[in-house]
């Protein structure tokens, strides 16, 4: 079994692969490739995308990559599980309104827009530990409940426009949106290879994961 990370250029990867290949390891669950191949992404079993930064730039490298055509069809014709991490989660949603407006992979019936916290003392980026609150169950939470901790870094949060895609969220002077899903694609705002054991069952539960 191969989990392709794909390699768009959209930060360092080298703590993700770090953690799918420990989790991978561990539970037996496959090879883990970090790639911008289309050849491997395409006979992937699992993709992940990650990304840092902005979400044009994050957009509008991952489009021009050669990775962006074998990954669409891997994920919306051969329905491989997805798991998009970050931006990667991010791009999930219809469209980004972070600087200008950029569409989206559509995946999720949300849009991108800047964090607002009701309370001014909180600053923007949420950055470091929250509470995930869950709000719906998902093969790939098991054994995730409310409380546990997620390690956060981002500006800009997905509002969901159907309540049933989204899985949990954090309160940071209102909701944050944390975790999304659809179909065989699956999203998390946080970044789980930094989010200690929850994070790493998380991982581990996604190499599992047969939808």
């Amino acid at each position: 079994m191969l989990t392709a990370i794909i390699d768009y250029e959209s930060g360092n990867l080298h703590s993700a692969e770090k953690a799918f290949q420990k989790m991978a390891l561990e539970n037996g669950t496959g090879q883990i490739a970090v790639t911008s191949d289309p050849d491997v992404i395409a006979r992937a079993d699992r993709i992940v995308l990650p990304g840092d930064g902005a979400f044009p730039a994050c957009a509008k490298a991952l489009r021009a990559s050669g990775a962006f055509a074998a990954m669409v069809e891997a994920v919306e014709v051969k329905a491989r599980p997805f798991l998009g991490i970050c931006v990667g989660m991010q791009l999930m949603a219809r469209i980004g309104h972070e600087y200008e407006e950029t569409m989206g992979l559509g995946w999720i019936d949300g849009e991108v827009e800047r964090i607002t916290p009701g309370d001014p003392a909180l600053k923007v980026p949420h950055m470091g530990w929250n509470d995930l609150v869950i709000d719906a169950p998902h093969p790939v939470l098991d054994g995730i409940e409310t409380g546990d901790h997620a390690y956060f870094v981002h500006s800009y949060q997905m509002r969901i426009d159907s309540p049933e895609q989204r899985l949990a969220h954090a309160d940071y002077g209102g909701d944050v949106t944390a975790i999304v899903a659809r179909d065989t694609r699956i999203g998390f705002q946080f970044h789980p290879e930094k989010s200690a054991a929850a994070g790493l069952r998380m991982i581990a539960n996604f190499l599992s994961w047969r939808p």
